[in-house]
């Protein structure tokens, strides 16, 4: 079974454009799906081997429609929009679509205590709709793509430490273990999951490219630019506890919310973001960073 044509949900924003450029580098057919009125994928640069579908992602029927001959879909809706992919997921049965990609690309499911982060918890019921619907539909498989954070986004939302003010929480100590993945890589695993169907079907592929600790990230930035930074201790629990409660105002500030959340999913022992000792990279085609590299990262965000 091979791959040639695949749908994209979600093709702007952050992760979007680097799985779009992965799947177009690797000559894969590109249709990418919007929402009926938005504007967000008229920005986007030409391509041969793309297009772009308007559907009401409301309407099983027109979702259907635009699946049509498609064989394989990446689903990167937003947040707050995880729950709307069982239309889509009923709309790919319906269209024949071999492969299913859920929009996950972050913290790994299989952990206990990261799948109860209200945060997370609607990406584990599409998980066991999305499964459950394999079983009564064999025709159709997925994969569930677990990154860990993207490491340059990151780095640039200050969420490892302010890479300009060098100023950094250090959370539960700092020395938590993070395997980490950039959003270039997590376009080019999604295309090595195309490649390797056999591999990675109903499977939990777990891909980094490095795995780093805020200690260590303060040491490279040293490196680079030799100035001291100025530090202070964060309680991940304490975090996760200011977000569960602020997600129960009448107007919640959603950043302070989602934040809070990400904190304890990133560097809590307990929401296991270290996997560095079951990674899934040959599966996928892609391997470790080097310490060079890494370093190069962190010095492209800091610019």
């Amino acid at each position: 079974m091979s791959i040639n044509k695949v749908a994209l949900i979600g093709a702007t924003g952050n992760l979007g454009p680097a799985i779009l450029k992965a799947l177009l580098d690797a000559d894969y057919e590109v249709t990418i799906l919007s929402r009926e009125g938005s504007t967000s994928t008229d920005s986007l640069a030409s391509h041969p081997k793309q297009k772009i579908e308007k559907v009401n992602f409301e309407d099983v029927d027109s979702i259907a429609s635009a699946l049509q001959g498609i064989e394989g879909v990446v689903s990167n809706v937003a947040s707050h929009a995880i729950l709307s992919q069982k239309k889509i997921i009923d709309a790919a049965v319906g269209a024949n679509v071999k492969r299913f990609l859920p929009s996950d690309f972050g913290s790994d499911l299989s952990v206990e205590a990261t799948k109860t982060v209200p945060f997370n918890m609607p990406k584990v019921e599409i998980h066991e709709y999305l499964a459950e619907k394999s079983k009564t539909h064999p025709g159709l498989s997925y994969t569930f793509v677990y990154s860990g954070p993207f490491l340059d986004w990151s780095l640039k939302m200050g969420l490892f430490g302010d890479l300009v003010t060098h100023d950094m929480t250090l959370w539960d100590g700092g020395e938590t273990k993070v395997s980490t993945t950039t959003l270039a890589s997590v376009g080019k695993a999604v295309v090595g999951v195309f490649k390797n169907l056999e591999g990675t079907k109903d499977k939990e592929i777990r891909v980094a490219d490095t795995t780093i600790t805020q200690k260590q990230i303060i040491e490279i930035v040293k490196e680079i630019d030799g100035k001291e930074w100025t530090t202070k201790r964060g309680d991940t629990a304490e975090a996760y506890q200011i977000g569960l409660d602020e997600m129960k105002k009448p107007e919640p500030n959603f950043g302070i919310a989602i934040f809070n959340q990400l904190y304890r999913m990133i560097f809590s022992v307990e929401n296991g973001p270290y996997f560095e000792d079951k990674l899934d990279n040959e599966k996928v085609g892609l391997t470790v960073m080097t310490p060079e590299q890494v370093r190069d990262v962190v010095k492209a965000s800091m610019a």
